[in-house]
């Protein structure tokens, strides 16, 4: 295999110059064509049907900054070395994405180069030594199209990039199911949350059956309630923990009768995340804004905790419950009750924290903001409950998650050695069976 490679520069495997995406201002957002911005770079590996911001687009600007599959959309800048020149492949998509200015793109010649097969390499530790040679850091880490086109990147015959591509993206293929599967486990208990804490129906319920009022702003949720076969709302163990009456609060209108409308640090810590870069490699995960970026030997806490970005993409929250350490443009938090992580997290991910943003070039948050956020307290016993129920929820999406760490590992290991010749395609075929 080895003596099968050769290196060339990359731009003799591009189709067209590579391009730098496009800025809009705000009046143009909103509508149109779905956008690809820095922060879908950091949250996916392929862009395929993915729900996005939109932007309005002229033809001519259609013309020149849509994607189509097979682009590879690298990121220009990061606030870290580390997360400069990330990328994202775009797969089988029907529509023209536009891709955004903080990104630029490499579209490859098909007749000699896979775009998967190069994707992997990118993702590769190679790729990403290639990468930060060329970075440049000054208040951001940044690198050019230009100097990335310069670089020798590894060649095959086509056929063998397509089976190395083929063999890798089969542990893709089980971290997206898994990725799936994780996002219907989170979107149950939204919905658990939604219909307890935001709708209020175990509330409206009781107050139906003691002919308590309903507040005029909960009445259509008290008609679609009363509309329900009674076996839908026949839970007496879980309609005895909640309340059948409403109150009228300044901070956050009606909510049950003895709840409470509370500051966010009444029930939680926000502290800071720490630089890493001097800890030595273990078995305690390092979380930013992204996920997970490497294992150390030291940690900053053990527990349940949330995890809030202070830079970058605001609203990319994370629950943990293990020991961790977070970067220092990572917040993470410390529960000061107990039951309260699991509905902080619920909770804090239905707010725009993205619109709360006080930063100018990059997107910041602060303790004061998380700090004096309004959040209803309900009474402890039902806190209690709803941590039960949704704990299984939480723990499925752990182990699942911890597959595709084991997945991701395997798969970004093969790539090296299937490069250098010490693993070949065959061998690396029964690894994947075996995995």
């Amino acid at each position: 295999m080895a003596s099968e490679v050769k290196y060339v520069e990359l731009s003799s495997l591009v189709s067209e110059k590579p391009r730098n995406g496009l800025y809009k201002g705000k009046e143009y957002q909103g509508k149109g064509f779905r956008w690809i911005k820095m922060g879908e770079v950091f949250k996916n590996d392929f862009f395929l049907n993915q729900k996005t911001e939109l932007l309005e687009v002229n033809d001519s600007e259609v013309e020149r900054f849509s994607c189509k599959s097979g682009d590879l959309l690298f990121g220009r800048t990061s606030l870290t070395l580390e997360g400069v020149g990330d990328c994202l492949l775009v797969g089988e998509v029907t529509d023209k994405p536009i891709f955004e200015s903080n990104l630029f793109r490499v579209r490859f010649d098909r007749k000699k180069a896979d775009p998967l097969f190069y994707y992997y390499y990118f993702k590769s530790g190679y790729g990403k030594q290639l990468i930060q040679k060329i970075a440049k850091q000054t208040a951001a880490t940044s690198i050019t199209s230009t100097d990335l086109l310069n670089q020798p990147v590894p060649f095959y015959l086509l056929s063998i990039q397509n089976k190395i591509s083929r063999l890798i993206n089969q542990y893709d293929q089980k971290i997206e199911l898994n990725r799936q599967m994780n996002e219907t486990l989170e979107a149950m208990a939204q919905t658990l949350f939604k219909s307890w804490f935001v709708d209020f129906d175990p509330v409206i319920d009781n107050a139906l059956a003691a002919g308590n009022p309903i507040p005029d702003a909960l009445s259509a949720r008290a008609e679609q309630r009363q509309a329900l076969p009674k076996s839908d709302t026949d839970n007496q163990a879980i309609q005895a923990l909640f309340p059948d009456a409403f109150e009228f609060t300044e901070e956050m209108g009606w909510i049950p009768r003895g709840w409470e409308s509370v500051r966010l640090n009444e029930l939680l810590e926000v502290k800071y995340g720490k630089d890493h870069k001097k800890l030595e490699e273990g078995n305690i995960p390092v979380y930013g804004s992204g996920g997970l970026m490497r294992l150390v030997n030291k940690s900053l806490y053990i527990g349940e905790s949330i995890l809030i970005p202070r830079k970058g993409t605001l609203s990319n929250l994370m629950f943990v419950d293990e020991e961790f350490w977070t970067v220092d443009t990572m917040f993470f938090s410390i529960p000061k009750i107990n039951h309260v992580a699991k509905y902080l997290f619920n909770q804090l991910k239905l707010l725009n924290l993205a619109s709360m943003n006080v930063g100018s070039a990059v997107p910041s948050m602060t303790t004061k903001v998380l700090n004096d956020l309004n959040i209803l307290k309900p009474k402890n016993n039902v806190l209690e409950e709803f941590d039960r129920l949704v704990t299984d929820f939480f723990n499925r999406e752990k182990a699942l998650n911890e597959e595709n760490q084991t997945l991701t590992k395997l798969r970004d290991t093969l790539l090296p050695k299937l490069l250098s010749g010490e693993l070949r395609i065959t061998d690396a075929a029964a690894i994947l069976e075996e995995a």
